[in-house]
């Protein structure tokens, strides 16, 4: 269905609602990559999400949320280094790992306690986020195969799995979220994507690259601080 025109997108955003509700598998555009989504809160959602990509529990999916203030409901224990790096860089391409509310109650796979978030910049997926409330989302392709731009490149790979392809157009941004790991002292980027290093240094200067050691005084290996 069609939700790339605001004027005409509702049928699909309730039709989708309908397809989250009944614990059924959608596709809808983001800002980065087409997502396969599914209602966060049932586990056979989110089982049979994984199993369309051809993915274990190992791998859970990040969960799409609708706005920032959705992040204390779902996550617990919050720095000021991760509100400041979300505040900047919600909605948009900006994927972050916190500890998750330990009253949840959800089975995104083998989480260890955490959750991955993301608001994304994308008025569909927001129109519909707004609607079911998070959703687990991941990228819409088979795992190992790339992530598809269009709702159809998805259906070639999704095929019968999913039961609604929402259609918004070639995703506008083409590269997968910058996901940063906040759990521990300070900050890591653990997949570079839409975002780079060096955007999130100039609001939280102490983010660690990938597979980054921090030195003993604290600051990054090797790294200028900004505007040096």
């Amino acid at each position: 269905m069609d939700v790339s025109d605001e004027a005409s997108r509702g049928p699909g955003i309730d039709e989708a609602v309908n397809v989250v509700g009944r614990g059924s598998l959608l596709v809808l555009p983001t800002d980065t990559v087409y997502g396969i989504g599914a209602d966060a809160f049932s586990p056979e959602a989110v089982a049979a999400l994984l199993a369309a990509k051809g993915r274990g529990r190992q791998m859970p999916p990040p969960v799409l949320v609708p706005d920032v203030r959705t992040l204390d409901g779902l996550a617990t224990d919050v720095s000021d280094d991760a509100r400041a790096l979300v505040e900047a860089f919600w909605p948009g391409g900006f994927t972050i790992i916190l500890a998750a509310q330990p009253s949840l109650m959800w089975d995104l796979g083998e989480t260890h306690g955490t959750v991955a978030l993301r608001m994304p910049d994308h008025p569909a997926a927001l129109a519909l986020l707004r609607r079911t409330g998070p959703l687990a989302v991941s990228s819409a392709n088979r795992t190992g195969n790339p992530a598809a731009m269009t709702a159809q490149e998805a259906r070639d790979q999704l095929g019968d799995s999913v039961a609604l392809y929402l259609d918004g157009g070639r995703a506008p941004g083409g590269v997968a979220s910058t996901i940063v790991d906040a759990t521990g002292p300070r900050p890591r980027v653990v997949r570079q994507g839409a975002l780079t290093l060096e955007a999130l240094r100039a609001v939280v200067p102490g983010v660690l690259g990938v597979d980054e050691p921090a030195d003993a005084d604290g600051d990054a290996g090797g790294v200028e601080a900004p505007g040096a």
